[in-house]
C-alpha cells in the first residue's frame, strides 16, 4: 500500500509546476492572449481590495479624539507616515488631496495582496480542489504578472491624466518633443523617442519589481513545503519535516519584512511618478 501511495504522489517539478498554474477560463494559446483570464488573481485581487477598505472604514468609524487604541494608533501611523511621503515628493497641495489617498490605497492594498502568501501553501488549493471542484488555485495575485502589470498601467494612466492636468495638453505635448535635449526642430524625434522609452521602461519596471520579488518569495514556500511532504520514519524523514518547520518559520517571519518593503517600494515610485508629472523639464 506505501508503495503504490508513492507511485502516484507526484515528483517536486510536478508538485511545482501544478501550484504555478492558475484557474483560467480557458486555455491559453500564446505568452500574451488576452481572451484569458486568471479567475484566481482576479477573485483575490478584488475580496483583499474590498476587505482592505473594510478594515480603512472601520478604523474611521471607531475613531475618536480621545486616548486611541492600538488599531486606531496603527491606523493614523499609516496615514500619517503617507501623508509625510505624499508632501515631500507632491508639492501641489491641491494634487495631494487625491494623491495621498491613492498612496495610502496603494500601500494597503498591495500589503494585503502580498500578505496572502503568508497562507499555507496547500491549504486554500486543497479546499478549492476537494469543496469547489478547482483542478488549479493561486492565492498571491502579486506573483501574477498580468496583476502587477496592471497596477503599474494604472499608475501610468494616472501619470498621463496629471501631465495633462498640471502642464495642459499644449505644453505636455511641446514638453514630449523638447525634452530632455532641447528645445530644437531636429532634436524633436530623438526627444520624443526617449520619452516613450521612458514611459514604458518605467511602467515595466514597476510591474515586474513587485512580480520578481513575490514570485520568487512563493516558490522558496513551495521548495520548503516540499521538505515537510517527505515525511517519513526515518532518520532522514523526520531531519526534512523537522527542517520544513524550522525553514518555513524563519522564511515566514522574514517574508513578512518582503512584504511590506515591496508594498512601500510600490507607493513611494507611485509618488514619484505622480510628483515627475509635476515637474517642467
Amino acid at each position: 500500500m506505501a508503495a503504490e501511495g508513492a507511485a502516484h504522489a507526484p515528483t517536486a517539478g510536478e508538485y511545482i509546476i501544478h501550484h504555478l498554474q492558475h484557474l483560467q477560463n480557458g486555455k491559453q494559446s500564446g505568452v500574451v492572449d488576452f481572451s484569458v483570464v486568471n479567475l484566481d488573481s482576479t477573485f483575490f485581487t478584488i475580496f483583499v481590495g474590498v476587505f482592505g477598505c473594510w478594515l480603512l472604514w472601520l478604523a474611521a468609524r471607531k475613531a475618536t479624539s480621545g486616548v486611541p487604541g492600538r488599531f486606531q494608533a496603527a491606523v493614523e501611523i499609516l496615514v500619517e507616515m503617507v501623508d509625510s511621503q505624499a508632501k515631500g515628493i507632491v508639492h501641489n497641495a491641491q494634487s495631494r488631496k487625491l494623491v495621498a489617498p491613492l498612496a495610502l490605497t496603494v500601500f494597503v492594498w498591495i500589503f494585503l495582496l502580498n500578505a496572502m502568501d503568508l497562507l499555507p501553501v496547500d491549504l486554500l488549493p486543497w479546499i478549492g480542489e476537494h469543496v469547489f471542484g478547482l483542478e488549479h488555485l493561486r492565492i498571491v495575485p502579486t506573483a501574477d504578472l498580468s496583476v502587477t502589470m496592471g497596477l503599474s498601467l494604472g499608475v501610468l494612466i494616472v501619470c498621463l491624466v496629471y501631465n495633462v492636468k498640471v502642464k495642459g495638453a499644449g505644453g505636455w505635448v511641446h514638453e514630449l518633443f523638447s525634452a530632455p535635449f532641447g528645445d530644437k526642430w531636429f532634436l524633436y524625434p530623438v526627444n520624443f523617442l526617449m520619452q516613450i522609452i521612458e514611459f514604458i521602461a518605467k511602467t515595466v519596471s514597476h510591474g515586474m519589481r513587485l512580480f520578481g520579488n513575490m514570485y520568487a518569495g512563493e516558490l522558496i514556500f513551495m521548495l520548503i513545503a516540499l521538505m515537510g511532504g517527505a515525511f517519513a520514519l526515518s532518520a532522514t524523514g523526520i531531519l526534512l519535516t523537522l527542517g520544513h518547520i524550522v525553514a518555513g518559520s524563519v522564511w515566514a517571519i522574514f517574508h513578512i519584512l518582503i512584504i511590506t518593503l515591496q508594498a512601500f517600494v510600490f507607493m513611494m515610485l507611485t509618488l514619484v511618478y505622480v510628483g515627475q508629472a509635476h515637474d517642467s523639464h
